[in-house]
């Protein structure tokens, strides 16, 4: 047993501290002691409850990662089994080819017969005859209303007796006042005429005979005679008819004339106005307007009807000025129009007019083209589509086979089959475009297979099934690009 001595009281420590220590302080430190030991407890308790999470939480994390992996694994093995069992895509494509290609411009325009007439009474007169004509189709010439005309027939009867008056004053004139003079000289003058005509036959058969020798010559001589004698009798018997004629008034002669003249005038006038009263169709057509009916009173100058010629047509429709810089006469046209169901037709531009609009920088555009079947109306709408740029030798696909990376973007992709039926996506830029077909500027080459139908979503790389009708459209194709020269 050691000693111990306290280096502060210098008493020896071999005495036992706890029977020396007070009952009050010895039940401190045990219930000290105790608590000490009972938190000790608790302490290994708690360590061993935290030891037993940890391990539940690591056992927990341990099987989660587990089936983190398996899940992981069976989708990669998935996504394998899927990738080499993958459905081939059945497609539609079409070659690539060289052919002409046209820009094409539209425009909404109105319908105009190419002739027209605005028929008009010109004279001021009650109509007495017309028929109901609007939509008939008239002949050029046919009667489309007659007007009251009574007044004008008594003015042409009257018209007639002062040009009947006037002649026969004129012939008065010229003849002479005395009819029986008149007379006696006609007669005298024919007498003479006759008389000529008579000596002068038979001094050519006296003639005759004095060369056979069959007369004198004195018998031919006096014939002669005869015949001078007569000749003489005829010139002066003109020159008394003619003195006669010369002895009147120069100046009432003229004013006889002159009255005749006027006569007839005036019978000219009546008689057109007459005329006027028998309204005819200038131009054959159909009549579209009628603006007055029987029993009515037509003004001169008022319109009765229109007659539109609607066997050929022109359509006029504002084009923009920027396009019609490439528009010429004689360029190809289709018309569709709007306002009923009838077929597109073909037609030519006949004008592109130098003026331009500065409202809205517009330029009018005719296209003429028959209508022999009646199936435009005048004054209709109708859609014109002309051809305003052509390439003769253009990379073309269908409009189908492009995804453009906007509506009027110049660039976009399109699916491109190889040997291997295996499409892959390649960047082209477009050129001219028309509803059914584009032109590519680059990146395609005339030959070519591209989708157009089934390319949309398309992957890059997908294999592909080419539909058989498709197939044999595009080897007939390819057939015939190799037959062209």
């Amino acid at each position: 047993m050691n000693d111990t001595t306290d280096p502060k009281t210098n008493v020896s420590s071999d005495r036992d501290p706890v029977n020396d220590v007070p009952a009050e302080e010895r039940n401190r430190v045990l219930n000290e002691v105790e608590t000490e030991h009972c938190l000790g407890i608790r302490r290994e308790r708690l360590a061993r409850d935290r030891r037993r999470n940890l391990i539940v939480v690591a056992a927990v994390a341990v099987v989660a990662l587990l089936a983190l992996l398996i899940i992981i694994w069976r989708w990669r093995n998935s996504a394998a089994t899927e990738t080499e069992t993958a459905v081939v895509v059945s497609v539609r494509v079409a070659r690539a080819e060289r052919k002409p290609i046209s820009a094409q411009v539209s425009a909404v325009g109105t319908i105009f017969p190419r002739d027209k007439a605005e028929v008009a009474a010109k004279v001021s007169a009650q109509i007495k005859q017309m028929a109901i004509l609007k939509n008939k189709v008239v002949k050029a010439g046919e009667v489309i209303a007659v007007l009251e005309s009574r007044d004008l027939v008594a003015q042409r009867n009257e018209a007639v007796a002062a040009l009947r008056e006037a002649q026969a004053n004129e012939r008065s004139v010229v003849t002479g006042s005395i009819p029986q003079a008149n007379a006696q000289d006609e007669k005298a003058l024919r007498d003479a005429r006759a008389k000529v005509a008579n000596t002068r036959a038979t001094y050519e058969r006296r003639r005759v005979l004095y060369e056979r020798g069959g007369i004198s010559k004195k018998d031919l001589e006096a014939s002669q005679l005869e015949v001078t004698t007569a000749e003489d009798e005829l010139r002066l018997q003109e020159q008394t008819v003619s003195l006669r004629t010369k002895s009147l008034n120069p100046n009432d002669r003229a004013l006889a004339q002159a009255r005749t003249a006027q006569a007839q005038q005036h019978l000219a006038t009546v008689d057109a106005q007459l005329s006027y009263a028998t309204i005819r169709a200038p131009i054959a057509g159909v009549v579209t307007d009628q603006f007055q009916y029987q029993g009515e009173f037509a003004a001169a100058g008022a319109k009765l009807v229109t007659i539109s010629d609607i066997s050929q047509v022109i359509v006029k429709a504002p084009f923009s000025d920027t396009v019609t810089a490439n528009l010429n006469v004689g360029d190809s046209a289709t018309v569709l129009p709007t306002d009923q169901a009838v077929e597109q037709m073909t037609g030519q531009v006949s004008l592109v007019s130098r003026a331009s609009d500065p409202t809205n920088r517009s330029v009018e555009v005719w296209v003429t083209l028959g209508n022999g079947a009646g199936m435009l109306r005048a004054n209709g709408a109708a859609q014109i589509t002309i051809a305003a740029q052509t390439k003769t030798d253009a990379i073309i696909v269908p409009a189908s086979a492009v995804t453009l990376e906007s509506t009027n973007a110049d660039e976009g992709t399109v699916m491109v089959i190889d040997t291997s039926n295996v499409a892959h996506e390649t960047k082209v830029t477009v050129g001219i475009r028309t509803p059914e077909f584009v032109e590519i500027a680059s990146g395609l080459q005339a030959g070519e297979t591209v989708v157009i139908e089934g390319n949309y979503a398309l992957p890059d790389g997908s294999k592909v099934e080419i539909s058989e009708e498709k197939k044999d459209e595009a080897n007939g194709a390819s057939e015939e690009q190799k037959k062209e020269p």
